[in-house]
């Protein structure tokens, strides 16, 4: 017996807000990661990633990194690279942070000398809903990333299994 239409209205409400969620993971430092800038010229090299995107509520930053840190930190502490209090800590290599709130976020390294150095970052995060940019280097499309030549999604729109089921749902309701 198949269901009314009508009886699938609420789900399709879902299905559409589901749908319409639109996040993005943003790999920090592109293919290179969570590292200590080379030379000092290289020194605002994560300040200028940041600056070429766009970041929003619910976006994730990826950071990549090996025998190293990532802080979240007050804009003084950043200042000033050091904390003993971070908003926030990880050192497992391979660190993901959600973006809950809009403004400006500040990250640093927590292994002595590399803030100093130029690894620290900020971002800023709109308040408003916006299209995410892609990440692109001077006017160019993406690089492929992996050794194998593939490229990778970077960012990588992201379809959480909840959207997956809400749909699913959806199109069963419509032909049971």
């Amino acid at each position: 017996m198949a269901v009314p239409f009508k009886a699938s209205y609420p789900l399709f409400l879902c299905f559409i807000l589901f749908c319409g969620v639109n996040c993005t993971e943003f790999e920090v430092g592109g293919h290179e990661g969570w590292v200590v800038p080379k030379t000092k010229d290289n020194a605002q090299m994560f300040n200028q990633w940041a600056a070429q995107n766009r970041f929003k509520i619910d976006d994730t930053l990826l950071f990549k990194y090996e025998k190293d840190s990532v802080m979240e930190v007050t804009e003084e502490e950043y200042e000033k690279c050091v904390s003993t209090r971070p908003l926030f800590f990880s050192n497992n290599g391979n660190t993901v942070f959600k973006v809950d709130r809009p403004g400006l976020f500040f990250f640093i390294s927590g292994v002595r000398g590399h803030c100093e150095r130029g690894q620290k970052m900020i971002i800023k995060v709109l308040d408003i809903e916006a299209t995410p940019s892609p990440q692109y280097e001077n006017g160019t499309a993406p690089k492929p990333h992996s050794k194998s030549g593939v490229a990778e999604l970077t960012p990588m729109r992201i379809m959480t299994a909840s959207t997956v089921f809400v749909m699913a749902t959806f199109f069963l309701q419509l032909y049971v």
